[in-house]
């Protein structure tokens, strides 16, 4: 008979084998990994602490160079179309660095109290040219007259736009729209501060190559000079930038006393020469910016709705570049309340700005804050001490209108720089989320793509008189939403809030990095926040909580 299934013995099952070692960690087979850190620990001097008085004149000085360069282009792109002469030219621009000075000083005392220069702002030149385009049709007996006009009426529109500032901050509305925010919204809004601004890079660096190039090169030279001795580290680290400027500007005049320059295009004149634009010579010696300089304001609707536009895309600029401010300075991220008091403070500024007759209003600077990553120092005192130096330089004419003769490709080359620093510094926020969420991504990639690729094809599709690519009845409308969506920290800002908010927000909390941000946005949720920016000299005692 053939054997049945009941005559066998079964199979003893097999010997539970021991469980396999884990993996080793990719991290130690790599290399090693850093821990997030909320304060940058490389700095010289961090937002409370104060280099010797020497250094702090040097660095101070500094700073007031870089922020000409933006003050003397928009200044040379409005005047001109104005009707404005040299003279006139010397004296906006005069205005613009007094009030820089002024709104510099209010931030780094009762503002955000951040190492921050308070600089023109390019978000106001849309609604300014459609000031003058409008202006096309009306006779004036001289060019002057057209330009006294057209300073009257951007004065009135910067006036009314200023209290759309002021409501926002002081009631805290801008502070509770900030209470949305996540590092995974920050990355995108203060990377493209820095690069949204690559077409006053080396597009401008390149109207004069011959020492655009040269200066960029030196510049990062600097970087590795630095390294070879002992002494000559800390001088290169703070005050290359400086000496690179010196050097090239000595190149660029000595190029133009030889005559290089006698037989060139306007458009290489206007970027090499370093009279270009006879600013010393038109400059009056001594002159104080007053209230109403240009005549009475003139206030007409029209044109206060495009500078309203601005106000909030200068909002939104200013609070990209407060954060990475905050960062580079060694202070932990600003508050909502600070940051509401920060805007609201600014729109007294604008209001200051309309009343003293500037061209523009003011914003953060984005180049004096990428200044403190490349030198190391986040100190409050130098940029206040800076102030000084605009004010004397506004003031006496002759000697603020040798600096502003430096040629704009030198600015520009420092620009390429700066930019990127602040751009880096936007990056770093992504240590505080998960870094491996393909939602992070999602919201990172899209936020970041479209902050760039919409306002270029606004700015690409805007002719050289303002005309923007949205053209309805209302020219009001068009100004708004021209000015608006030609500004990639604001673009960044609505679409990066939008997703990351609308995205499986609450299933994301740990992913978006909420439990880290949460404390930085209330005003006892961070022991430290007293101490970065808490008012000076008892304010607190007489100033209403809600506004400090």
């Amino acid at each position: 008979m053939g054997e049945t299934a009941h005559n066998h013995q079964q199979p003893q099952p097999p010997p539970p084998q021991a469980a396999a070692p884990p993996p080793s960690s990719l991290a130690f087979s790599k290399g090693p990994t850093w821990t997030p850190a909320e304060q940058l620990h490389q700095l010289q001097y961090c937002i409370q602490s104060n280099p010797p008085w020497y250094q702090t004149c040097l660095l101070a000085f500094q700073h007031y160079i870089v922020m000409l360069g933006t003050t003397v282009l928009i200044s040379r792109a409005l005047v001109t179309q104005m009707g404005g002469d040299p003279g006139d030219a010397a004296r906006v621009i005069q205005t613009l660095v007094f009030m820089s000075g002024i709104n510099t000083l209010l931030q780094t005392m009762i503002g955000t109290r951040l190492p921050t220069v308070m600089g023109p702002s390019y978000a106001f030149v849309l609604p300014v040219l459609s000031i003058i385009r409008d202006y096309d049709d009306e006779t004036f007996s001289k060019d002057h007259d057209r330009f006294v006009d057209i300073m009257r009426t951007i004065q009135g529109s910067l006036i009314v736009s200023s209290f759309v500032n002021i409501i926002l901050g002081y009631s805290k509305g801008w502070g509770t729209l900030t209470r949305l925010f996540s590092p995974i919204t920050v990355v995108p809004v203060v990377c493209v501060v820095g690069l949204g601004l690559f077409m006053r890079g080396f597009p401008l660096l390149a109207n004069c190559v011959e020492l655009g190039l040269p200066m960029l090169i030196l510049l990062v030279t600097c970087q590795y000079l630095k390294r070879f001795h002992s002494n000559v580290h800390p001088v290169l680290e703070m005050f290359g930038l400086l000496i690179c400027v010196g050097i090239i500007w000595a190149f660029a005049a000595i190029l133009t006393v030889a005559g290089a320059y006698n037989n060139v295009g306007y458009q290489t004149k206007q970027s090499c020469r370093t009279d270009r634009s006879y600013l010393v010579s038109s400059s009056p010696w001594v002159r104080v910016p007053y209230p109403f300089q240009w005549g009475a304001p003139k206030f007409r609707a029209s044109h206060v709705f495009g500078m309203i536009g601005a106000a909030l895309v200068s909002s939104a600029e200013s609070t990209g570049t407060f954060f990475a401010a905050a960062r580079l300075a060694g202070a932990t991220s600003p508050p909502a309340h600070v940051l509401s008091r920060s805007i609201g403070l600014q729109g007294v500024g604008l209001l200051l700005n309309g009343i003293f007759g500037a061209a523009v209003g003011t914003t953060a600077s984005v180049e004096n804050v990428g200044l403190l990553g490349l030198t190391h120092i986040g100190s409050r005192r130098v940029v206040q001490v800076s102030t000084a130096f605009m004010f004397f330089f506004s003031i006496f004419g002759k000697f603020g209108a040798l600096f502003a003769s430096i040629p704009l490709a030198i600015f520009a080359a420092a620009y390429c720089v700066l930019y990127g620093i602040v751009a880096a510094i936007g990056i770093s926020f992504i240590q505080f989320s998960n870094n491996n969420s393909m939602r992070n991504h999602y919201v990172l990639g899209v936020a970041l793509f479209l902050g760039i690729s919409i306002p270029q094809y606004f700015v690409s599709n805007t002719t050289g008189d303002g005309h923007g690519p949205v053209r309805a009845d209302g020219g009001w409308f068009n100004d708004i939403l021209n000015t608006v969506f030609s500004s990639p920290p604001t673009v960044a800002m609505i679409v990066g809030t939008l997703l990351d908010n609308l995205l499986e927000a609450k299933k994301n909390i740990n992913d978006r990095g909420i439990p880290w941000w949460k404390p930085f946005q209330n005003r006892k949720g961070d022991g430290r926040s007293d101490e970065y920016y808490s008012m000076p000299i008892r304010m607190n005692e007489w100033m209403p909580t809600r506004y400090l």
